[in-house]
């Protein structure tokens, strides 16, 4: 992993009073991370993104499969998928530090059609390759951009473009051209995707789904599964815990408050929900979250 790179990133992590945490940056689609010590585990339904360790290492699980990755890796996500992850090196003299770029798929598809690029046959949604050097420098490109906000309002989209293209051009390329492909299956799961997560506190039929993706009620059961590792309505049951977690946590909710916001209409149903995803009864867990987090921070 390029040293420039890491030096840009602390620096301006530095300057801005960044100590630990996401920095969302001034450019839409870029998120900064720097975490000063191993973390919990974090649950989430990950979109579509291209993660550069820079310092560190990390562990992502999906499903049975465990993924470890360090400095000079980059994870790449190609589908909404269910995530464990967990920062398991990082300290204060030595953070934990990564960017985060969302991929565009509109962007994708675009470069795609210039490129004369191939998508690769379906295959995981999660992959972990050493970071290409083009892919290296047109980030620290991008980089260069957070100071100079009236440059960065000029250039971004073409340095973010560029970005994606050594992306596509790399040794990712014909895995994320999945997601850049017109209306192949990935696009396809995505509008289906997108429906559920702006809906996912109501019921939403297999039928509708599958008319919003274009495919038979069948086909797009068999295809949503394999792109994601769940099914439709197991993705929504993750939607809803996931976000249950995150008001008890985050908003001090009680636990049948966050129940019914998300869509439970039965307390003990989502407490048994809750437990088997997160292990533990959903105010045990906030408590232990609670104090996870005052330890963190003193």
């Amino acid at each position: 992993m390029s040293a420039a790179l890491l030096a840009a990133v602390r620096d301006y992590l530095d300057r801005h009073g960044e100590l630990g945490g996401l920095a969302h940056a001034p450019i839409p689609g870029l998120t900064i991370i720097r975490t000063l010590e191993p973390s919990g585990l974090d649950y989430a339904i990950t979109r579509p993104l291209a993660c550069l360790v820079l310092q560190g290492c990390k562990r992502v699980m999906m499903g049975t499969r465990i993924y470890n990755f360090s400095a000079g890796d980059s994870l790449l996500i190609t589908a909404d998928v269910p995530t464990v992850s967990q920062i398991v090196q990082a300290s204060h003299e030595t953070p934990y530090i990564s960017l985060v770029i969302d991929l565009d798929p509109a962007l994708l598809t675009e470069l795609m059609e210039e490129m004369k690029a191939v998508p690769a046959e379906d295959g995981e949604s999660i992959r972990i390759e050493p970071t290409d050097t083009e892919v290296t420098e047109a980030s620290l490109r991008l980089m260069r951009l957070l100071d100079h906000p009236l440059a960065a309002a000029v250039l971004q989209a073409s340095r973010m473009r560029e970005l994606h293209y050594w992306l596509l051009a790399g040794r990712h390329g014909p895995t994320i051209a999945r997601l850049g492909w017109p209306d192949g299956h990935a696009q396809r799961i995505a509008r289906a995707v997108t429906v559920l997560r702006n809906e996912f506190t109501r019921s939403v039929s297999v039928e509708r789904l599958a008319s919003v993706a274009g495919m038979s009620p069948s086909s797009f059961h068999h295809h949503f599964r394999k792109q994601t590792s769940l099914t439709p309505l197991q993705f929504q049951k993750q939607l809803r815990l996931i976000e249950a977690r995150r008001l008890m946590t985050g908003e001090g909710v009680s636990a049948s408050s966050a129940a019914f916001a998300v869509g439970y209409e039965s307390v003990s149903q989502f407490s048994r929900e809750y437990r088997r995803l997160f292990g533990l009864p959903p105010a045990k867990d906030a408590t232990t979250a609670c104090l996870e987090g005052v330890r963190a921070n003193t």
